[in-house]
């Protein structure tokens, strides 16, 4: 079933949005290649708060406010002080295979960054990779692997959900004291990728590919649905539980926010592919209401 309300647009001219996050009354999100982080009000005023030249990707806050911002390219992770001056917060060059990804920051302002695997944008095909945490002091270590293209994530009462992209599933883990992982299940399922294809082999054994994910408070987490137009509401388990068509532009990441908490905003694009997108201004930031407010983190 469909939410309620209409898609609206909130931004556009942008030319690939991703990680949007709800922070202190307003939207803060990437914009690749523009290589710049903006934040919004919701109402359509944008303010560009940081230039990151290696490509921005997943934003976090630390306790004290500090923003965390991953550059994809060199693989670093970045925190932007109150100044607005960028410093290195950790160097994950020597952990990953391929570029960062997403990201989500605990509540004690530890990160767990992801990375690709693999070189998407050159055509090869899938494989596993790593999850890393980084302390609140900055230092990284590895605490998952065997993960296909980890993406969006959030946290909400000490378990972690990530989405695997090219794995079509949610997979938890519970949250040690010292950020490591245990006890891994996965959380919701959409299909079996055939072993050794191709990117557009394996995106479509999917019913749905899991990129940016938010959660909200009954429990249900919003999936950006990055082959189908979409993005689902998904409860535990895999049952699809609403869904919002943003044909014809594809969707890539979400976040609930707005003064309730249920402003759905979605980062929009016609593709993901960088030869695509990088030339053009045809990204949108768009909103719809719905029913259940924001939970957990990001």
């Amino acid at each position: 079933m469909a939410v309620n309300g209409d898609v609206s647009v909130v931004l556009d001219g942008l030319s690939y949005t991703e990680c949007p996050r709800w922070h202190e009354g307003r939207l803060w999100f990437s914009d690749f290649y523009t290589e710049s982080v903006l934040v919004t009000d919701g109402k359509g005023g944008r303010e560009v708060v940081a230039r990151v030249p290696q490509q921005p990707s997943g934003l976090g806050f630390l306790p004290d406010g500090r923003m965390l911002i991953v550059s994809m390219r060199d693989r670093r992770l970045l925190r932007r002080e109150p100044d607005g001056e960028l410093v290195e917060h950790a160097d994950l060059s020597g952990l990953v295979p391929s570029m960062l990804n997403d990201m989500t920051v605990t509540a004690d302002g530890g990160a767990y960054v992801g990375n690709f695997g693999f070189d998407l944008m050159a055509g090869e095909s899938p494989r596993s990779t790593t999850l890393v945490h980084v302390t609140p002091d900055g230092t990284p270590r590895v605490v998952a692997d065997d993960l296909m293209f980890p993406n969006g994530m959030v946290v909400s009462d000490g378990v972690l959900v990530v989405a695997e992209s090219f794995g079509g599933r949610l997979t938890a883990f519970d949250i040690a004291d010292d950020g490591a992982l245990t006890n891994r299940r996965v959380w919701a399922g959409f299909g079996t990728a055939p072993a050794g294809g191709g990117v557009e082999e394996v995106l479509g054994a999917f019913d749905v590919v899991p990129d940016g994910i938010c959660l909200d408070a009954e429990g249900a987490i919003w999936v950006a649905d990055a082959s189908h137009s979409r993005v689902v509401r998904v409860r535990e388990g895999g049952e699809i539980l609403a869904e919002v068509c943003t044909a014809p532009q594809g969707v890539f990441a979400c976040m609930l926010g707005g003064d309730d908490g249920r402003t759905l905003f979605m980062c929009a694009a016609p593709s993901f592919a960088e030869h695509e997108r990088r030339p053009v201004r045809e990204a949108q930031l768009l909103a719809t209401r719905v029913d259940v407010p924001k939970a957990g983190l990001p």
